[in-house]
Formats: structure tokens, sequence, C-alpha cells
């Protein structure tokens, strides 16, 4: 099965909206800051449209973001108080954003693979440290030569 090809800019445009929505009543400004500085890593994204490093900075602000909603959300939750209209709402838009970020993060991903992106993490610590202390071509080098 094909995964749908969703847009970047729909998911910005989404998100947007519902960053908007959830900042106008009840979060503090650490929940703005982080959420509109991930959507400008998207507007990044969007903009180079090619760039491996623009898409997975959006993809990583994506996640980080899904934690600190998470801890916004447990911290600055209004307990046992009197919720207006507005609050409803934009405690309501807030939620939904969290809960489309890992749907998002999914598309996102995808993106990353369409655009290059190596998914897998290779440590490769041997060649490295073998490449640091090998003198095998300067003493090959000098023992060519005749003096």
């Amino acid at each position: 099965m094909e995964v749908p090809a969703i847009n970047l800019k729909a998911i910005l445009l989404i998100h947007w909206l519902l960053t908007i929505w959830g900042c106008m009543l009840w979060l503090p400004p650490s929940y703005t800051w982080g959420n509109f500085t991930m959507l400008a890593m998207g507007v990044w994204a969007m903009a180079q449209r090619d760039s491996v490093d623009a898409i997975l900075m959006f993809l990583l602000g994506m996640t980080v973001t899904i934690v600190t909603d998470i801890v916004h959300f447990g911290l600055f939750y209004p307990a046992k108080a009197r919720i207006t209209h507005t609050g409803r709402f934009s405690i309501g838009m807030a939620i939904l954003s969290l809960i489309l970020k890992p749907l998002s993060c999914f598309f996102v991903y995808q993106m990353y693979r369409e655009r290059g992106g190596d998914y897998n993490i290779h440590f490769d610590l041997e060649t490295s440290v073998d490449s640091r202390c090998t003198t095998d071509s300067a003493d090959s080098t000098l023992l060519g030569r005749r003096y």
C-alpha cells in the first residue's frame, strides 16, 4: 500500500492555524515560541525543496514540540477552574494540534526519504579510528624514494 502524498504547504497551514487558535488564551509564551519556531523551519523546508537538512530540521522540530506540548499541557492545564468558551476552544485546538503532529511527522518523514535523506544511522567507529591512526600512505611514499 502506497502512502498518499500530502503537501508540505497543507501541513504547515493546518499547524499554523491550530497553533494560532491554541495560543489565544491559556498557554505560556514558551508554547508559542516553540511552535512558531518549528513552523519557521517548515517554511524553510518548503522554500528549499531539495534540501535534506531543512526537512530534517522541520521533522526534528516537530518531534521536539510533541514532547514540549505534553509538558505544557501537564503544567498549565487549568485544574478545577471555570473555563470560558474561548478557553475551551483554545484548549481544544492546542490538543488537536498535538494529536495531529505524529501523523504530520509520518508524512514529513516520507518527504525526508523522497529528498534523499539517509534514515539509517551509522556509527562506524573502527574505520574512523583506523583512518586517524594509520600512517601507511606517508610511510609508503617515503620508502619508495631513494636518497
